[in-house]
């Protein structure tokens, strides 16, 4: 069974078959002021159920990173991006502060050092 998700007002609302065992906290400018903690998915597991439009997309440096947040709420919901393990390959990052019926505190947090990385 699917976790659902979506931003607090629900005109963003997405699924995925990730479990989460662990979340990430990154350490770079942007995931840092968004107070983020993600979960990395593969595009295969990762379904949005509104449209695209309902929300905006913000690419800073970078045209390959793709981060959403939506356009009524400003929740950051999902980014897209270039998986950095597998040349080639993209992930989802998904605000685990957004999965429906899971307790994203009782998981352990992995910190990557993204203010030093890129």
């Amino acid at each position: 069974m699917p976790l659902t998700g979506s931003c607090h007002c629900g005109a963003t609302k997405f699924e995925t078959d990730l479990r989460p065992e662990i979340v990430t906290r990154c350490t770079c400018s942007f995931c840092a002021k968004r107070g983020a903690l993600w979960i990395y998915a593969r595009p295969d597991q990762f379904r949005l159920l509104t449209p695209v439009a309902a929300g905006r997309l913000y690419s800073p440096t970078n045209p390959e990173n793709r981060h959403y947040f939506c356009s009524t709420c400003g929740c950051a919901t999902f980014s897209e991006t270039p998986d950095w393990s597998e040349p080639g390959r993209r992930r989802i990052a998904i605000s685990a502060h957004l999965l429906d019926e899971i307790d994203i505190h009782g998981l352990p947090v992995e910190v990557l050092d993204g203010r030093n990385l890129w």
